[in-house]
């Protein structure tokens, strides 16, 4: 993972949102123990406070929780929030994006839908 520090995104959001997306790629699986803050902090090369700052991030979310004595696992449920999570928060935010930049451009609705079906076709033959 490289953080980016020249990014809008503070670090430890920056830290949860590659956790989350290591958990959907199935890095982490449930109940799996995933990194301390101090080895976040070692690999990444910053304050292990921020690191357990991003770390709580996702305990506060319920996609890990904590063992006392034992580190932090990935919750049952973490898949799903996540996947809820960035359907209705980061996708939707990136569409309306798409849709006003769209807009400044005066591409039509049938451009853009059809922008969007020719990428998905690329993307399909690509795999």
């Amino acid at each position: 993972m490289i953080i980016k520090l020249t990014d809008s995104k503070p670090i430890y959001i920056q830290i949860a949102e590659w956790l989350e997306t290591e958990i959907l790629s199935e890095n982490f699986k449930t109940d799996e123990k995933i990194y301390s803050q101090y080895q976040l902090a070692e690999m990444l090369n910053i304050n292990p406070a921020t690191a357990a700052k991003g770390l709580n991030v996702l305990v506060d979310e319920k996609i890990l929780y904590k063992k006392r004595g034992l580190g932090m696992f990935v919750s049952i449920d973490a898949k799903e929030i996540i996947l809820t999570k960035r359907k209705n928060e980061t996708l939707k935010n990136m569409v309306n994006e798409l849709v006003l930049e769209a807009e400044r451009l005066h591409v039509r609705e049938d451009e853009l839908f059809q922008m969007i079906k020719t990428t998905i076709k690329q993307r399909e033959e690509d795999v």
